[in-house]
């Protein structure tokens, strides 16, 4: 410890060392020393490895989402297979104009946007009711039968989810129909009644999907403390109260977030689902026609690239919206809730 002394030999200040052992700060700040940021060459380098590993991801990405948007270009064309790209007549938003004068672009939206609602909501509250159910049961070996058994569904294919429901509601050997003529009823042909598809749509969507979103609610369920669980049994609370009050508010950020992912989605379809159950069966398009198979049949069927452009453009950007906004608003209530 260094003295400063005045002339006549008194101490004038004592200049104690910095914390840390380094010399003492200059009161007027002259010996600051700006750090040097380094550039991403620098950390290119130095993260060389990790980047690597992350250049597969980034590749894929690019190849199958990026360099394909070039085609969005198609949807304000008019477009010839004798010509090129960027060869096409262009004609603006007329494919647009197109699809909502004829009523296409409201009818595919609403018929999206309802299924999807419906997956959703029906899902997840089906879901949150079978993970609670099987949290309380006590015989494990009951429990894990039953998981596995709502769970097997998720692993058949649309394609033979199709082939079974051909073969229960086929007009002339389904089962369906073969049941009821055992039985002196006349036979019913499912596939010219439009309405009852909506409610087949849904119901199969949820037998297939319900086991994959009940286990990750049973997830979530099983991360609860049991503490709070034996604190409501010390104060006298019955199974309902203690699911009530403490497993469904636990769940809250686990539907929140489940809610955003399917929201993001909520304009994309399960093509899959549509296609292999509605087919080309043209009497059931005023209920079961999407987004998605309304795209592919423009390809497949009316070779309309522009126009089928034009209404992949408007799903991606409808679906950019609602997903920005829904967050926006659930950032507003509760910032924890928000994805980004």
């Amino acid at each position: 410890m260094r003295q400063r002394k005045r002339k006549t030999g008194t101490p004038l200040a004592i200049d104690l060392p910095l914390k840390g052992g380094g010399p003492a700060a200059s009161p007027l700040g002259s010996g600051t020393v700006k750090k040097k940021r380094k550039g991403f060459l620098h950390e290119l380098i130095h993260n060389r490895i990790l980047f690597l590993m992350l250049l597969p991801a980034l590749l894929f990405f690019l190849v199958n989402s990026y360099f394909p948007m070039v085609g969005v270009y198609y949807a304000f064309t008019q477009f010839d297979f004798n010509s090129g790209l960027f060869s096409a007549p262009f004609v603006g938003l007329k494919n647009f104009e197109f699809l909502w004068k004829s009523g296409t672009l409201v009818k595919l939206t609403l018929n999206t946007i309802g299924y999807n609602l419906a997956f959703i909501v029906l899902g997840n509250v089906l879901a949150i009711v079978c993970a609670i159910l099987l949290s309380e049961l006590r015989v494990k070996w009951f429990k894990k039968l039953t998981q596995s058994i709502m769970f097997l569904p998720y692993f058949v294919s649309f394609v033979i989810l199709s082939v079974i429901v051909y073969n229960v509601f086929n007009y002339d050997s389904g089962f369906l129909n073969t049941l009821l003529a055992r039985f002196g009823a006349g036979p019913v042909d499912v596939y010219n009644k439009p309405v009852v598809w909506i409610f087949l749509i849904i119901l199969f969507y949820l037998w297939k999907n319900l086991g994959y979103s009940m286990v990750i609610y049973l997830a979530a369920i099983t991360g609860i403390s049991d503490e709070y669980y034996e604190a409501a049994k010390i104060d006298g609370a019955h199974i309902f109260q203690r699911i009530w009050y403490i497993t469904v508010p636990m769940l809250k950020s686990t539907f929140v977030v489940l809610l955003l992912f399917s929201l993001g989605s909520i304009m994309k379809g399960q093509f899959d689902l549509f296609y292999q159950l509605i087919g080309n069966n043209g009497v059931l398009y005023n209920t079961t026609d999407i987004l998605d198979t309304y795209v592919f049949r423009s390809l497949k069927v009316t070779f309309d690239i522009g126009m089928a452009t034009a209404a992949g453009l408007y799903q991606s950007l409808f679906g950019f919206i609602l997903i920005m906004t829904v967050n926006y608003i659930i950032r507003k209530i509760n910032d924890d809730y928000a994805l980004f």
